[in-house]
């Protein structure tokens, strides 16, 4: 569904990646785990066309995103959930939830999946008339997930979304994109919660300094001591 072709990004004079190369299947949910700095973000954000490649292609269902506007990219049905929540603090959590929808026209079958999100995330009904800024951490982290799946994405990319939560939300959090991939929702994971990821991936890659330093399954990147030195404290479990 997705491929990277040794794909360089800079920012000014910065490589910020490095020549990366991976796939995303259809119906996968890949993992992309790294330290702040490793280029994981920028990764995903390439992949939006917020920020263009100097080398390399990003393909999607064979079509070259690497000149693609944002708009048209989203049209493809690419989503990306961004680090930092990014909503629209004063509108209400239903407004925030209806601008997921604004290139969508199919207005009953929106109503549909605002219901549908609400019973992903229950508290986003019960504060449906609240505005944006008025809702907790965890909350606005579920509205901005909520946000994107309104737009019906056919790859879902998540950056950081378990970032500064109490654990019982990020395990809340982890469970809703666990379903969404039992469900059939392609998920491209920008996770520093190497642990929580290794849980319910499928396939994971480790960036370091703006490069693919290791891939594979969860199966063969939980057992290797690098992973288990660097990303998860020690002894895997």
């Amino acid at each position: 569904m997705l491929r990277f072709e040794n794909v360089h990004v800079y920012y000014g004079q910065v490589h910020a990646l490095k020549g990366i190369t991976g796939e995303v299947n259809e119906g996968e949910l890949v993992a992309v785990l790294g330290s702040n700095g490793a280029g994981k973000s920028t990764t995903l954000m390439s992949v939006s066309g917020i920020l263009k490649t100097r080398t390399g292609k990003i393909i999607y269902e064979e079509t070259d995103l690497t000149q693609a506007s944002p708009y048209d990219i989203v049209k493809l049905g690419v989503i990306q959930c961004p680090e930092g929540r990014h909503i629209f603090g004063g509108l209400t959590v239903r407004e925030n939830l209806l601008m997921g929808a604004v290139q969508r026209r199919d207005r009953s079958e929106v109503k549909k999946d605002i219901d549908w999100v609400c019973s992903l995330f229950p508290v986003l009904e019960e504060r449906a008339g609240q505005t944006g800024a008025t809702l907790s951490g965890g909350e606005q982290q579920m509205l901005a997930i909520g946000r994107s799946l309104m737009a019906r994405p056919r790859l879902l990319m998540l950056d950081e979304p378990s970032l500064g939560l109490a654990p019982v939300v990020v395990q809340t959090i982890f469970d809703v994109i666990s379903k969404l991939h039992q469900q059939g929702v392609t998920i491209l994971l920008v996770e520093q919660n190497a642990r929580k990821a290794l849980q319910i991936a499928d396939r994971c890659y480790l960036m370091e300094t703006g490069n693919m330093v290791m891939g594979g399954t969860v199966e063969e990147l939980r057992d290797n001591p690098e992973i288990e030195r660097f990303y998860l404290g020690g002894q895997a479990q």
